[in-house]
């Protein structure tokens, strides 16, 4: 998407609550999805949460793990390597608040948006 986000501590944030939203979506749409084909709400909770967090952090995860596995032996290597990740410095912050903040929206989307698809199914039904 290319946000202009902030640095540090706040762009941290402002991306959390980006996941946020993605997350609320993402289990939205899980949740239709298993009303409609019968699923239970376990399904909805868990691929919801799988694939907000996959949205929400994926690129910073991925670039905190290349970090962690990459030789950056040389000054070179360790510049190609911080040069195409913003804020390098709050990395482990921003990833840390992505999959917090992905999985408190399926948590508060599963609260908002599963009222009939819960009741159904805590009566005994499938």
């Amino acid at each position: 998407m290319n946000l202009p986000l902030h640095t540090g501590l706040l762009g941290a944030l402002e991306a959390g609550m980006i996941a946020f939203l993605v997350g609320v979506l993402v289990y939205a749409g899980w949740a239709w999805v298993c009303r409609r084909t019968g699923l239970r709400i376990g399904h909805a909770v868990g691929w919801g949460a799988a694939i907000a967090v996959a949205i929400g952090a994926g690129i910073d995860a991925w670039n905190l793990f290349y970090l962690g596995i990459s030789r950056l032996e040389s000054p070179l290597y360790a510049r190609l390597a911080l040069a195409g990740i913003h804020d390098a410095d709050s990395l482990g912050t921003r990833v840390l608040l992505e999959i917090v903040g992905a999985l408190a929206g399926v948590v508060l989307g599963w609260w908002r948006f599963s009222g009939g698809l819960a009741g159904r199914h805590a009566s005994g039904g499938h």
